[in-house]
């Protein structure tokens, strides 16, 4: 019995794991820039209930997570019951169940990152700030998390602040980012935009509606584009492309001059002989 007791007791979820209920209502201003934003979000599906995960964001934006309120809202609007539309916002993690920082600060400690310094950026930070993972801190500006895979291992190891890179992170380098963070100073990820922006604000872009920044900063970073300069220097290209850039059945992709890869451009790097496998024998064929 004691033991039956004890794992119960050491349960790994958030103590607000639950979704926080929120009786008070919406503004009538807001309600009807919500209305407006939703019906935006509405239109760009042939079915309803498409819209929730952007729906679920546009609630973020405005509530900072998801509250009962937003919960209510989605449902009205989607012709949803409040169990599906809650079933899905406790199931994915960037969907918040309780009030977020204005800057979630995510630290990878998947196995690359990991033993490449990412569990001590983790602790060190937990630490720093006295949180511990999906914690937010007393100010209410940073919620720290342990993340997995950021699909970033060339930069190991990586740290995002609001799903922005901040790449080859060391303990004081991310203490530093979290202290600029704070004391509300404007700070530029590694790649992409040129500052970071709100928990709210990323949560409005995410659910449709473009913050004019996608174009801003590096869009990729110099480890990414040893594999295209190597390709571009062997005479590798994909299937269906020569060997000057241009393909014989689809379009041209983009190319830099002088060798040079184009900021935000990317492409495909196979080798020749990545030919399309064989068919297995079936019996209708060996007849």
């Amino acid at each position: 019995m004691e033991r039956h007791e004890t794992m119960f007791a050491e349960s790994p979820l958030h103590p607000q794991t639950p979704l926080h209920a929120s009786d008070e209502p919406y503004s009538d201003e807001v309600l009807e820039q919500l209305r407006t934003d939703a019906a935006a979000i509405i239109a760009r599906y042939p079915q309803k209930r498409s819209a929730l995960l952007p729906m679920l964001h546009l609630v973020q934006s405005v509530d900072g997570y998801v509250t009962g309120r937003g919960v209510n809202f989605c449902a009205e609007q989607l012709d949803l019951t409040t169990a599906e539309v809650s079933g899905v916002a406790t199931f994915y993690t960037q969907y918040k169940r309780h009030p977020n920082g204005d800057y979630t600060v995510g630290v990878c400690t998947n196995t690359l990152c990991a033993i490449m310094g990412g569990d001590q950026i983790f602790d060190e930070l937990s630490e720093h700030l006295g949180v511990g993972h999906d914690e937010t801190t007393e100010d209410g500006k940073i919620t720290l998390e342990r993340l997995e895979c950021n699909a970033a291992c060339d930069f190991a190891p990586v740290m995002m602040v609001n799903w922005e890179f901040f790449d080859n992170q060391t303990p004081e380098s991310s203490k530093q980012v979290v202290d600029r963070l704070r004391s509300g100073e404007p700070v530029a990820p590694t790649r992409g935009p040129s500052r970071v922006c709100t928990f709210k604000q990323v949560s409005r872009v995410l659910a449709g509606f473009p913050d004019g920044l996608a174009d801003e900063g590096v869009g990729a970073g110099e480890a990414s584009l040893q594999g295209t300069r190597l390709a571009k220097e062997q005479g590798w290209a994909a299937p269906g492309e020569q060997q000057d850039g241009t393909t014989t059945d689809t379009e041209a992709t983009p190319q830099a001059e002088d060798g040079d890869v184009e900021r935000g451009g990317y492409g495909s790097v196979n080798t020749p002989a990545n030919e399309a496998d064989e068919l297995p024998e079936t019996k209708e064929d060996g007849q």
